[in-house]
C-alpha cells in the first residue's frame, strides 16, 4: 500500500508542477495576437506552431477566432479529461 500512495502523490505533485508552468490563457492570446485585435484568428493560431485541427475545437462560438475565455474553457475541458 505505501508504494501506492508515493507513487500517487508523485502524480498529483507532478501535475502541479505542470499546471504551475502552463502560461496563463490570457498569456497565449497576447503573445499569439499578432494584429492586436484580442483574439487569435486561425492564421495567428499556426503561425504561433498549434495544430490548425485544433483551432475549431477552441473556437468555440465558430465565429473565427480564439479568445482568452474560449482558451480557458478548452483548457479546462482538457483537464478535466485528464490531458
Amino acid at each position: 500500500m505505501r508504494p501506492v500512495l508515493i507513487a500517487a502523490t508523485i502524480a498529483l505533485a507532478a501535475a502541479s508542477v505542470a499546471q504551475a508552468q502552463m502560461p496563463a490563457p490570457a498569456d497565449l492570446i497576447k503573445r499569439w495576437d499578432t494584429d492586436g485585435d484580442g483574439a487569435v484568428s486561425k492564421a495567428e493560431w499556426t503561425a504561433a506552431g498549434r495544430p490548425a485541427e485544433r483551432f475549431a475545437m477552441v473556437d468555440a462560438n465558430k465565429d473565427g477566432k480564439v479568445t482568452a475565455a474560449e482558451m480557458e474553457a478548452a483548457m479546462a475541458a482538457m483537464r478535466q479529461r485528464g490531458g
